[in-house]
């Protein structure tokens, strides 16, 4: 069996300093709206002044992608871990836009809320849809129903719960009056402590619409600990993605500038990338890049079969013979990100594919009828969440 310390070891992509320097020659982009080129995450965490994770609590170890290193590093996680082995409240902060299909890089956030409500978070899950009118899709009702239809329904499908669970929209923060002018009026407050250079800085071209939306994003993740809301400080956890780390850096940043309010500072972990199908970034535009949640079984094997990039050898003398990198076959990865979740049986998968044994179609084969499992399941559970949305919709 495969402990979980020896898989960092083999699985989770830590980098040694031959590959750093390697690496280094590579040019990537990492930011809100672009992601390009080979990333290097240790480059990465310099750059943007992150902490690498280290050891964890035993709890992390139940979570595949922090156990296989795909959560890679932090600000301030200790905060968290430190009240979950207190059993202290703290909370659990996310957005989603609504926009385009729920595919396997939005699971990987989904499980992450899960886990966090899991382990006693209470779970605050903001619909950006100011932010998507503003800068995707003029139209508040094609908003709202995708963010239940492709994002409400697979997060319940997938096991979030509607207890201890806030799902709101931006545009129509609570039924509560107190509890929306409290959010509101923070968004509003915080413009005081932001300045035009570091929107300049985060967003390139300004426009009020997204000067608007920051400020918003600012409070989805530092309202929770008004009085209103969880009755004063308390720790939050935001989950991210690297790209998304200018927005949690503005709202660290404005958090300690305003003086009404005694925040505690945000904390935040990243993760790393599920490549697209074709081996870059996945992107909602191209359907062709990603595996969507309602496709069906077939049409997700056909495209892993299809446009899945390999990390095999041209000819399968040449792969029986050099065997076949996993670090770059988007199949492979597919499994590591969670499709399987035994760590001992993905062990074996690599070291079949890098010496030869295993052929990339036969790991496509394999990767295939695990999507095809998955979906026709998940895709049964999503017609029950249907009758489970109205929970979530009574804040």
């Amino acid at each position: 069996m495969v402990s979980p310390r020896s898989l960092a070891g083999s699985l989770a992509g830590r980098i040694s300093t031959k590959d750093i320097e390697c690496e280094e020659d590579h040019n990537f982009q990492v930011t809100p709206w672009e992601v390009s080129g080979k990333i290097d995450y240790v480059k990465l965490i310099r750059e943007f002044g992150l902490q690498s994770m280290r050891q964890l609590p035993k709890q992390f170890e139940h979570s595949v992608l922090f156990r296989r290193g795909i959560v890679f590093a932090h600000r301030d996680f200790k905060q968290i871990t430190d009240a979950i082995e207190q059993k202290k409240p703290f909370v659990m902060m996310t957005g989603l836009m609504p926009s385009g299909k729920f595919h396997f890089g939005h699971k990987m956030v989904a499980e992450q809320i899960i886990f966090y409500q899991s382990l006693g978070a209470k779970i605050y899950l903001a619909v950006a849809d100011i932010e998507a009118y503003n800068s995707r899709n003029p139209n508040m009702k094609e908003l709202r129903e995708t963010a239940i239809q492709e994002y409400l329904l697979n997060y319940i499908a997938l096991g979030l719960k509607p207890e201890n669970c806030d799902f709101y929209f931006q545009s129509s923060r609570s039924k509560n009056g107190a509890r929306a002018n409290a959010y509101y009026s923070l968004a509003s407050m915080l413009a005081r402590h932001a300045t035009f250079n570091e929107f300049k800085a985060i967003y390139g071209d300004i426009s009020p619409g997204k000067m608007t939306s920051s400020l918003l994003q600012a409070s989805d993740m530092l309202h929770p600990q008004l009085p209103e809301f969880e009755g004063g400080p308390v720790p939050v956890i935001v989950p991210v993605g690297a790209d998304q780390d200018p927005h949690l850096r503005l709202a660290r940043d404005v958090s300690q500038r305003i003086k009404e309010f005694k925040f505690m500072q945000l904390s935040s972990t990243y993760h790393k990338f599920l490549p697209g199908l074709g081996g870059g970034k996945m992107s909602s535009s191209d359907p062709l890049s990603y595996i969507s949640l309602t496709d069906t079984p077939t049409e997700a094997a056909t495209k892993v079969k299809k446009y899945a990039f390999s990390g095999g050898q041209p000819t399968i003398e040449e792969h029986r013979k050099k065997g076949g990198n996993p670090d770059i076959d988007v199949s492979f990865q597919m499994l590591k990100y969670g499709l399987e979740p035994d760590d001992a049986k993905l062990a074996d998968i690599q070291d079949d594919y890098k010496s030869g044994k295993l052929l990339t179609g036969e790991l496509k084969q394999t990767v295939a009828e695990k999507l095809s499992k998955f979906l026709e399941e998940h895709q049964k559970k999503r017609k029950q969440a249907e009758k489970m949305v109205e929970k979530f919709l009574q804040i």
